[in-house]
């Protein structure tokens, strides 16, 4: 009697423990992520294999322990990651039900990508006629309408640096966006109609991500630069991968992050929404992507180096060309300062230099020499070694002094790489 009695306590202990686990709410989050994965995810074997391997993970207890919802979305993202580096879940409270459109008030909501000026940080051409555009974000438009704002955004940067004898795209913080501003930004330096664009392929067919609408005017000739690092993600990637592939940049910088794989965040309820590859791209070229591996650089150098060995290498190209001397001349000299900066020539004593040279005025500060007239700010100079300074805000002015008898200095002639000079003798 106590034997049975015993035993069906026994019974009735391990049907409340497994109650109990069915009841566990992180298990039933972790089967709604794994749903939305075997639902949405391009490869449906592999989603399936995904959903199951998290169903497993969660029925053995491993996310038992994480009480807080926010710490349940981190650790899935780190487990999906692994395996598709677009996978992410979030968590935030569920929002409160939205009015309908009519039954809104107040003021239009502000478009996030003209606060960020549709990707767009920096525009300008660097010393040695090189243009440069620092690029953040893929901004989103369509087809079809010219007037879009993304769309004129970028067609006035790359007219900023239409006139650039190369051109550098720095990517190095870009986490992608949209795959018609690389058809486009792509079109904008390749032969109308080449086929060297990715195609997308989802569970209902393919898309292509060439442009509908191609750039006016491209640039097939100009020396391309394409700035990359582990911060360059999914459209960001795209556009390297395809200049890179079609032969039309080079790609310099650290390998990116291998996103490859584009899609949207499908809701899971109760406050999950995750991030779920619905297609994948190929290239027609290389026949494959850069899932996992990323986008391998032509010139592997550390991040924080990029930007100059590009411009070293814009630079080099401008001087192979057939261009007249005056803009060779520029190049050249900037080539020259840059390697200067690098490697500062050693022996140079700035107090020889210091001095009163009619009107204008060569003094040092803080270990640096400077070039003054009158109220006007100051001119620094860089020191390229045999007495030759460059002057730092103006790419296209050296300054070279000139030693007496006495070896001591006795004047300088600034000169412009359009062949103007003006020569100043010291004070005595």
């Amino acid at each position: 009697m106590f034997n049975a009695l015993r035993a069906a306590c026994l019974g009735l202990a391990l049907l409340g423990a497994d109650a109990a686990a069915a009841d566990v709410p992180v298990r039933t989050h972790v089967d709604d992520v794994a749903h939305a994965i075997e639902a949405n995810y391009f490869d449906a074997v592999r989603g399936k294999q995904i959903a199951s391997g998290l169903r497993g993970a969660a029925s053995s207890g491993a996310f038992d322990k994480l009480t807080d919802d926010r710490d349940l979305a981190t650790t899935l993202t780190d487990r999906l990651k692994p395996i598709d580096r677009h996978f992410a879940v979030t968590w935030s409270p569920d929002a409160a039900p939205q009015p309908r459109a009519r039954e809104r008030r107040g003021p239009p909501q502000d478009d996030p990508q003209r606060r960020s000026n549709y990707g767009i940080r920096r525009v300008e051409v660097q010393p040695g006629n090189i243009g440069y555009i620092d690029l953040r974000a893929f901004a989103d438009f369509e087809f079809g309408k010219p007037d879009q704002p993304a769309r004129q955004a970028i067609e006035a940067a790359l007219q900023l640096v239409s006139a650039a004898d190369a051109l550098i795209i720095d990517l190095r913080n870009n986490g992608g966006g949209s795959p018609a501003m690389v058809g486009y930004l792509s079109s904008a330096f390749t032969p109308k109609g080449a086929d060297i664009y990715n195609t997308f392929h989802y569970r209902d067919g393919t898309a292509s991500e060439a442009p509908t609408d191609w750039y006016a005017k491209p640039r097939l000739d100009t020396p391309l630069y394409v700035l990359i690092n582990a911060r360059t993600g999914s459209a960001a990637e795209a556009f390297a991968y395809t200049m890179k592939n079609a032969g039309r940049a080079t790609v310099v910088g650290e390998a990116s992050a291998g996103a490859a794989n584009p899609g949207d965040f499908v809701d899971a309820g109760h406050g999950f929404r995750v991030f779920v590859s619905t297609g994948s791209p190929v290239n027609p070229i290389s026949k494959k992507n850069w899932e996992g591996d990323g986008v391998a650089p032509d010139v592997a150098v550390a991040s924080a180096a990029a930007f100059d060995a590009a411009k070293a290498l814009a630079l080099e190209s401008v001087l192979k060309q057939d261009r007249p001397e005056s803009g060779k001349t520029d190049a050249r000299w900037a080539l020259e300062a840059l390697r200067a900066e690098a490697a500062p020539p050693t022996g140079v004593r700035l107090e020889d230099y210091v001095g009163s040279y009619g009107a204008l005025l060569v003094g040092q500060d803080d270990g640096h020499l400077f070039l003054r007239r009158g109220r006007r700010p100051p001119t620094m100079l860089q020191p390229l070694g045999n007495d030759v300074f460059a002057a730092v805000a103006e790419s296209g002015t050296r300054v070279e002094f000139e030693r007496g008898g006495d070896h001591r200095v006795a004047a300088f002639e600034m000169k412009s790489s359009d062949g103007l000079s003006s020569r100043h003798r010291r004070d005595e």
